[in-house]
């Protein structure tokens, strides 16, 4: 197991104040070597504000082009890997209209825009601008690259190590771990002999994890003033084999991934998520992005594993639409539908969920996909089953979704 993320949450100031950072930068730093002096391999070192319009000193839609490039200056400078910018907010519609010049601007600021949230429910107008920004971000590079770097948020909380839905709640700066532990599971269920025994080794191997890390996490963020708020116990993948969420599914005994048995076994990895004892934040899900998981990639390849697969999978504690390649020439209008479904089934299921969708210019369903970069394995592009919505649901008001009451 390795720890995709130590992500620091705080409010840097506008303009930015540099010893926020650096002292946020210095707490990450001694966590990583207090973790790996235990035998724990940390990827990245991750900052996330605040939504910009709620900082102390709120930074207009115009200046975040702006803020997002003095921040990645002083990340570059402290040794900070990535930065979280914080979500645009249904209030402000100027706040998703300049999310393409923020990415176009920076190299390592990730963006976000919630459209679906508990107070006001699924602003329609939220998903639309989520949809058109997805559109236009696709439009930066010639490979549709940088919507890697942009969520459309549903209820999701602030807290979450994980990028780009990472944001912080304003208070006292604080820490969180990301893990990417799809190989734990694998290794329980490669070698169990019985559903009881496998779920007995998983939960205790997910405890034990947590716990050896929760324990160096917490001692360092008090050593420097800040809040440890827990581990985000998901598990995420790895594209290779060994560290793929879709082999410890097929484990279970499922023909592929997108076959039938598919939501059992993904109901029984997460059902061990939640049995564990453990300081949790964030999704403490099961996370199923496509480009970043060599057998969930290759099933979207053959066309066994779809997108209304994964929207089912997104009701048992799954994380959402994550790393999905979609036809270039996909208009906004017809990810709308797509993100009023996953807005749906976060309000009704009260979870966070999330949509980092990726159109690929100048591909159609069914082509071959590929990049150069060593957390995307290669697939086809998916086929997107959605037209445009007419009638109520086209509309611009708010479709308010309550809880399912149990």
């Amino acid at each position: 197991m390795k720890i995709r993320a130590l992500t620091g949450f705080l409010d840097p100031g506008w303009p930015l104040k540099p010893k926020y950072i650096a002292d946020i930068a210095a707490c990450l730093m001694a966590c990583r070597d207090g973790l790996q002096d235990i035998g724990y391999q940390v990827q990245t070192l991750r900052l996330a504000t605040p939504p910009p319009a709620e900082m102390t000193h709120p930074v207009p839609p115009d200046d975040r082009p702006e803020f997002a490039r003095n921040l990645e200056a002083e990340c570059f400078l402290q040794g900070v890997d990535y930065a979280a910018i914080g979500p645009a907010l249904p209030h402000e519609s100027d706040g998703y209209t300049i999310v393409p010049q923020v990415l176009a601007a920076t190299e390592i600021i990730f963006a976000s825009g919630v459209f679906a949230e508990p107070k006001n429910g699924i602003s329609l107008q939220a998903a639309w601008a989520c949809a058109q920004t997805i559109h236009e971000v696709s439009t930066i590079t010639p490979d549709g690259f940088a919507n890697l770097r942009f969520a459309s948020l549903a209820n999701v909380q602030a807290g979450t190590p994980f990028f780009p839905a990472a944001y912080h709640d304003g208070g006292t700066p604080a820490l969180a771990i990301a893990t990417e532990s799809a190989d734990i599971a694998v290794e329980v269920l490669q070698d169990a002999q019985s559903l009881i025994t496998a779920r007995r080794q998983l939960v205790l191997a997910i405890e034990d994890h947590a716990s050896a890390l929760s324990q160096i996490a917490e001692h360092i963020a008090a050593e420097h003033n800040m809040r440890f708020l827990g581990v985000d116990f998901s598990l995420a993948p790895f594209p290779e084999k060994a560290r793929s969420i879709g082999t410890a599914l097929e484990a279970l005994g499922i023909p592929g991934v997108g076959s039938s048995g598919t939501a059992a076994a993904a109901a029984f990895l997460t059902d061990c998520l939640d049995r564990a004892q453990f300081t949790r934040t964030g999704f403490c899900g099961l996370f199923l992005p496509v480009l970043e998981d060599s057998v969930l990639a290759a099933r979207a390849a053959q066309g066994q594993l779809s997108i209304t697969h994964l929207l089912l999978y997104a009701t048992l504690c799954g994380t959402g639409l994550d790393t999905i390649p979609l036809p270039g020439d996909v208009p906004p209008e017809a990810l709308v539908p797509l993100l009023i479904d996953l807005g749906t089934l976060a309000l009704r299921h009260n979870k966070p969920l999330t949509a980092r969708l990726m159109p690929i210019p100048g591909k159609i369903a069914g082509d071959q996909i590929h990049f150069d970069f060593p957390y995307f394995a290669d697939s086809r592009v998916m086929n997107l089953p959605a037209e445009p919505l007419s009638g109520l649901l086209g509309g611009s008001g708010n479709l308010d979704i309550s809880p399912h009451l149990r």
